[in-house]
């Protein structure tokens, strides 16, 4: 008998873990993919297998990319909209960026602007532009979830990113990247935001940076992030230290997943390539509401 019971506690205990995984999945139905490590997330691709389609000039930007996981088991994806610097081409600049996102779970739409020369405001303006073509009219329009959306942008685009927050309060992340912004401050900005630069960029330059963050209200959710290296130009080739920080702010502020923030808090659980970090610790993710959870 005794030797049963041990046999018993022993496989209540083994399926412990298991069921624990269940709950969490079924309390949230937005977390996607396995429970994330630290090499996981700076793996240079995820668990879903993803395809990509173009985008034509149009709709209120001049077209661009859209990559997508393929998996239609799991329901709808949450969705970021990217764009490039100054002068800058999508293709040349930022779509290494786009299925490494997507195989993480999120489907990304990158796009170029009407005009190479165009400012932060009007990169902004036709971020919004692309995530309306992606919820509305774009061929993966029914595996996006239109309430569970963000942006990125790099140096004006980072600016396009910041402009494409303060004027659409309800996106749920925004991430800009060695942003320029000579158009507005953070002042207004409620969207949970994580600012990136390098320690070695002399375009946009720490000191900029610093003062930037520095005006963001004391309630918004951000996080800062300086790389030790990698110049103006570190978002525009295959580069881990972007990812490893980008995907765990996409998994908690766009997912409500809690798994990740691990990676960002007290402290970030990995600091290699990075000389600086504030994280504005503990995230709130109450603004989440799920219809089966009202």
């Amino acid at each position: 008998m005794a030797t049963a019971v041990a046999g018993l506690i022993t496989a209540l205990v083994s399926i412990q873990p298991t069921s624990a995984q269940s709950a969490s999945a079924q309390d949230n139905p937005y977390q996607r993919g396995p429970d994330p490590t630290v090499s996981s997330v700076a793996a240079q691709r995820g668990t879903f297998a993803t395809a990509e389609v173009g985008v034509p000039p149009g709709n209120g930007f001049k077209g661009g990319k859209i990559y997508y996981p393929t998996d239609t088991s799991l329901g709808t994806w949450a969705a970021v909209a990217a764009v490039p610097g100054y002068t800058a081409r999508w293709d040349a600049e930022g779509a290494w960026m786009g299925p490494w996102l997507a195989s993480f779970g999120f489907v990304v739409i990158g796009i170029d602007t009407n005009s190479p020369n165009d400012f932060d405001t009007a990169r902004g303006t036709q971020l919004l532009a692309a995530l309306d073509y992606l919820t509305r009219k774009s061929p993966v329009r029914d595996r996006v979830d239109p309430n569970r959306l963000g942006v990125i942008g790099h140096s004006m685009g980072g600016g396009g990113a910041i402009s494409a927050a303060e004027r659409r309060p309800s996106l749920k992340a925004a991430i800009p990247l060695a942003p320029f912004s000579p158009s507005q401050n953070l002042s207004t900005l409620r969207v949970p935001t994580m600012i990136m630069g390098a320690r070695d960029d002399g375009t946009v330059t720490p000191s900029y940076l610093d003062g930037l963050y520095g005006g963001m209200p004391a309630a918004t959710q951000s996080a800062f992030i300086e790389l030790t290296s990698g110049g103006h130009g570190f978002p525009t080739w295959g580069n881990s230290n972007v990812t490893r920080r980008t995907i765990p702010w996409l998994k908690i502020f766009l997912d409500n997943d809690t798994r990740y923030t691990q990676f960002l808090c007290p402290s970030l659980a990995d600091s290699s390539g990075v000389s600086r970090s504030r994280t504005k610790c503990p995230y709130n993710l109450k603004h989440f509401r799920y219809a089966a959870h009202p």
